[in-house]
């Protein structure tokens, strides 16, 4: 029986190469082009007549090979072209403190890239001055949030400035490790 000029297993090939690209189409994910491919393949193996066996090895082998040597090359290329948003930018970036950083007086207000934002604090006690410099280290709404700037009098202990240590009382552990070693 015959569609359109083709035979059932031609139809049947184009059919389900179209819904997998129509697939492809509403998920974006990259996750059924690859069948559309072996599908392809599959339709011009029924055009020259191989039997059926032949057509879904084809169609598998090919959808399979093409999913595990193209999909992370695809996955890597496609998605690298991701650009960062603003909130994401902004992570990092140092400021300039405008207005006393206060959370207990909810006052605060940072320069970033000639921009005026509201700013508050990491931690609750912590403070900053006009004209200090402070680091972003989150985003919340329409507010920075800022930590210290790390100066050359702090050394790391374990992930933490000294003066993060000081603050939990765990210097005086590392300092007396640090004399046993």
């Amino acid at each position: 029986m015959e569609i359109f000029g083709l035979s059932q297993m031609e139809s049947l090939w184009l059919i389900l190469m179209i819904v997998m690209l129509v697939i492809e189409l509403g998920t974006v994910g990259l996750t059924c082009i690859w069948f559309a491919g072996g599908a392809l393949v599959a339709l011009l193996a029924a055009a020259f007549g191989a039997p059926i066996f032949l057509q879904v090895v084809l169609f598998l082998g090919v959808s399979i090979l093409m999913l595990i040597f193209t999909r992370p090359w695809a996955v890597k290329y496609v998605n690298s072209r991701k650009m960062r948003t603003n909130y994401e930018a902004t992570i990092g970036k140092h400021v300039v403190v405008l207005e006393r950083v206060d959370n207990v007086r909810e006052t605060g207000k940072a320069r970033l890239e000639g921009m005026e934002w509201t700013a508050r604090a990491v931690r609750g006690e912590m403070t900053f001055e006009p004209d200090e410099e402070a680091v972003v280290v989150n985003v919340v709404g329409v507010k920075l949030i800022l930590d210290k700037l790390p100066g050359p009098e702090l050394r790391p202990i374990d992930g933490k400035s000294v003066t993060a240590a000081q603050e939990t009382g765990e210097t005086a552990a590392a300092d007396t490790a640090e004399e046993h070693v």
